[in-house]
């Protein structure tokens, strides 16, 4: 019943067969071709260089897939190219630290309120008296690594590795050299997670968290295993490829509301109001957006607009969303 609620809530006041009425009825691989074709040429915006490896991935690279919950694969462009999920990893982290604590951890540990402010903002900390705010931004998915019930460094990562293998149906392999890229330059992300362990909002030993949490987003994945991973919270918490269960389908709409209001840093409400779908962005390029019970859309394109987000993937999902009508707020999304 809670469960039903809450997705309800989320999804305001249509009915969900209403909202997806369309997506029934739409040749899924013919849509991606279109917003693949319709914005592959698109020439705006930058990879991120502040970590100096990301800005050495040819730009040009676009992919765009449609993972349904059970496990139909719609694809264009580039699929198999390995980048780092950066942010994208937040909230999967967030869904471990759910699955062995109950989502009421995250809430009073961490927070679940979107702060406003740039992602990885140390203002943030000292605006609000949770500090760390919300678990899809630096200083609350710094926390969440921190969360993790673990009694080493090495446990915690394997933890961590393996709910991210879960999410992707494979083993997925850290790039060392992104991981040593970041972790070199990890200054403002160092400085936040000393700022948390002073303020009691760390729950491990912060340089030992930092080495967790940046190779936690130094994790390479394709764009396929993107759509894996969403497409395993549209289908309640169950893989649809290997059948495992890793989160709770319970637990799912919380998760889904924090990406809902956080899920785009600092531009989630133009997000939801153009597009409609929860949603994570990372400044490796990816994106992944879940259509609650039916699947997810995940793409790939490294230049950025100046929030940290994907020009090409934000396009092509509000291309989709639209098509297919699939916004939790209205058919009309993403127009």
């Amino acid at each position: 019943m809670r469960n039903r609620l809450l997705l309800t809530a989320l999804a305001l006041v249509l009915p969900l067969g209403q909202v997806f009425a369309n997506a029934e009825k739409v040749d899924y691989q013919a849509v991606v071709d279109q917003a693949y074709a319709q914005f592959k040429d698109v020439d705006e915006g930058a990879n991120a260089d502040y970590i100096p490896i990301l800005a050495t991935v040819p730009s040009d690279m676009f992919g765009v897939v449609i993972v349904t919950r059970d496990g139909k694969v719609f694809s264009a462009g580039e699929m198999d190219y390995e980048f780092s999920i950066q942010s994208v990893s937040k909230p999967f982290t967030a869904s471990l630290v759910m699955a062995q604590q109950g989502p009421a951890a995250v809430r009073t540990k961490i927070g679940v309120e979107p702060t406003g402010l740039p992602f990885n903002s140390k203002m943030a900390l000292e605006l609000y008296d949770a500090r760390s705010v919300n678990p899809l931004v630096n200083a609350g998915a710094i926390a969440a690594v921190s969360l993790v019930d673990a009694d080493s460094e090495a446990d915690r990562w394997d933890q961590i590795h393996g709910n991210l293998n879960d999410y992707a149906g494979r083993e997925l392999t850290v790039l060392e050299e992104v991981y040593t890229s970041e972790y070199e330059e990890s200054w403002s992300n160092r400085a936040i997670a000393n700022l948390l362990f002073n303020y009691g909002r760390l729950y491990s030993e912060p340089e030992q968290t930092l080495r967790v949490y940046t190779r936690q987003c130094s994790t390479g994945i394709n764009t396929r295993d993107l759509g894996m991973m969403g497409a395993t919270l549209a289908n309640e918490g169950v893989n649809p490829a290997t059948g495992k269960r890793v989160l709770d389908a319970a637990h799912v709409p919380e998760l889904l509301a924090i990406m809902a209001t956080a899920g785009f840093y600092d531009e989630s409400g133009e997000w939801m109001y153009s597009a409609g779908l929860p949603a994570k962005t990372g400044v490796g390029g990816g994106i992944v957006a879940v259509v609650p019970g039916k699947f997810a859309i995940a793409t790939f394109s490294p230049p950025l607009n100046e929030a940290g987000n994907s020009i090409r993937g934000m396009r092509a999902i509000r291309y989709i969303a639209g098509e297919l009508g699939v916004g939790l707020y209205g058919p009309n999304a993403g127009e």
